[in-house]
């Protein structure tokens, strides 16, 4: 299979996602700067701020670790959030944004396989 056996591959793999959505959102933050510059502002911390706890994470251990990797999890669906407040509010009218939401649907899953491990 080629799905990640370890944490670690697991964590490798969610800090990739990560910056992969960093990149598929350049294009949505320059539309939300335009109706509100602190919205964009929030969509980078957020994004930007999932990838760097994760890899912070990647070198802590134990309870530190998972508290990274709390954050993250927290930052990634700032992230979703304000994505879905911009489309209610018609900011992101007529943007295709499958691609984005499927990283970030595939950010989600692999952050909740580092929090949520098989015993």
């Amino acid at each position: 299979s080629l799905r990640p056996k370890t944490k670690e591959e697991v964590m490798f793999i969610a800090l990739q996602v990560s910056l992969e959505v960093v990149r598929a959102l350049r294009p949505v933050i320059e539309r939300v700067r335009r109706h509100s510059p602190k919205s964009a502002g929030q969509i980078v911390d957020a994004a930007t701020g999932a990838a760097r706890s994760l890899g912070e994470g990647s070198k802590r251990v134990g309870r530190e670790r998972l508290h990274l990797y709390r954050i993250a999890d927290g930052s990634a669906l700032e992230v979703r959030i304000e994505i879905e407040n911009q489309l209610s509010l018609g900011h992101l009218d007529g943007m295709d944004l499958c691609a984005a939401k499927a990283l970030l649907d595939r950010q989600a899953a692999l952050l909740y396989r580092l929090l949520h491990p098989r015993t």
